[in-house]
């Protein structure tokens, strides 16, 4: 798509704000830093099962109190022998056993632990990819409630030029009513007119509101006016950027169905620990503390494991059911990309022909003027190239609106930096 400049910039000098603070406050406001916490949700997912592969050490105190003599640790029997000659050597046996010490448990092999890190870095880069689309949304949001605020804004001018026309005409009709020139029931019919613009000025004034309650609601800020923004750049075509959270999340599904097939395979753990335990000897009273550790390694060979065939199964079913998602959002995302892309050379000449209809319009209402003064022209007619006027400059004010809108859409699409595009 070729990059142009559009004049789609209206002034709006009242205004204390701009695009790019609107952009500014969404990024500090809750609704991103809602997104801003599943992000650091999912980092801590992703350490989590990266810690898995280190090693697990801690350490323990216990009291023990047993109904016999208990051994403190395991005796050789050459060592034993002795004990039981020389009354005097303290048995490690006791009562009471006192212990503390420190054990520790390390994965040597244990393949779905690796393959679960991966899977919790793909949730985590889809997590980051949500963030990313979500502030382009909310950016969109902005910049098409802007666009609408501006149409209603200029939409609600031309009624109050259309209102100011009304009541110059008011003016010259009651004179003449006033001295039998003209029905008295020429003045309700302009009368009507006013009361119509006033009615239609209400309802554009009701729908500025729920425009503006949209952009406060996600930035924070209350605008008074519409703020005024341009064009810099258009609308970039490539990828379908607003799919990479999904494409993440199915790289990551992959990685959960090969994580549960891995946890069929063989593990090696090593294992280890130390104790300190200190008691009475039983067969003379004395105190006697010992040392004992060990340290091995356990290899786990799963044979039969039901519910892990049933886990396997269910992991298939949810990638599956993602990889349906994703296709069925590309198919829907690519005909609303060809939609819209077909429809802004069209508003582009919807634009040109409501320019040349409000000229022409203008021209036609001058006339209807001086023929209404003059008496030629009745006060309905009138009055219809008065509505035409407004409804020509609103068909031009309501497509500049949907190419805003349609603009911003196609950058979401395309995962378009819309704050490069927009100022």
């Amino acid at each position: 798509m070729k990059k142009t400049l559009l004049a789609l910039s209206i002034p709006y000098l009242l205004s204390a704000h701009s695009i790019p603070e609107l952009f500014d406050a969404l990024k500090s406001h809750a609704q991103t830093k809602s997104d801003e916490m599943v992000v650091k949700k999912a980092e801590v997912a992703a350490s989590q099962a990266t810690s898995q592969l280190y090693p697990t050490i801690s350490l323990f105190g216990t009291y023990d109190n047993y109904s016999s003599p208990t051994n403190m640790k395991p005796i050789a029997p050459n060592v034993m022998k002795q004990m039981l000659v020389d009354n005097a050597i303290s048995q490690p046996y006791s009562y009471n056993i006192y212990k503390g010490g420190a054990q520790f448990t390390m994965p040597i092999f244990v393949k779905s632990i690796y393959t679960m890190a991966d899977k919790a870095k793909a949730m985590q880069k889809s997590a980051q990819a949500k963030k990313h689309i979500n502030l382009l949304q909310n950016e969109a949001l902005i910049v098409g409630s802007n666009a609408n605020l501006q149409y209603l804004h200029e939409l609600k001018r031309s009624l109050e030029l259309k209102e100011k026309s009304l009541l110059e005409t008011q003016k010259t009709l009651k004179i003449k009513v006033d001295n039998g020139r003209a029905p008295a029931s020429a003045l309700y019919k302009i009368d009507d007119g006013l009361n119509q613009v006033s009615i239609a000025k209400n309802n554009i004034d009701l729908q500025k509101q729920k425009l503006i309650s949209s952009i406060e609601a996600i930035t924070g800020i209350k605008l008074d006016v519409p703020v005024d923004m341009q064009e810099v750049s258009s609308v970039k075509e490539g990828e379908l950027g607003s799919l990479k959270p999904l494409e993440e999340k199915l790289r990551a599904s992959r990685l959960e169905v090969n994580a549960e097939k891995e946890k069929l395979y063989p593990s090696v753990v090593a294992h280890g620990s130390y104790a300190y335990s200190s008691a009475t000897a039983y067969n003379n009273n004395k105190d006697v503390n010992e040392e004992y550790g060990d340290i091995g390694v356990v290899i786990n060979i799963p044979l039969l494991a039901m519910s892990q065939y049933d886990s396997i199964k269910k992991s298939k079913i949810e990638l599956r059911s993602d990889e349906v998602e994703l296709e069925k959002l590309r198919e829907e995302l690519s005909a609303k990309a060809d939609m819209l892309k077909s429809s802004l050379p069209l508003l582009d000449n919807s634009i040109k022909l409501s320019q040349k209809s409000i000229e022409n319009k203008e021209k036609l209402l001058q006339i209807a003027k001086v023929n209404y003064k003059s008496g030629r022209l009745s006060t309905e007619e009138y009055l219809r190239y008065e509505d035409d006027v407004v409804d020509a400059k609103a068909k031009l004010y309501q497509a500049k609106a949907q190419k805003w809108q349609t603009q911003m859409q196609l950058a979401v699409i395309y995962a378009n930096n819309i704050e490069e595009m927009v100022k």
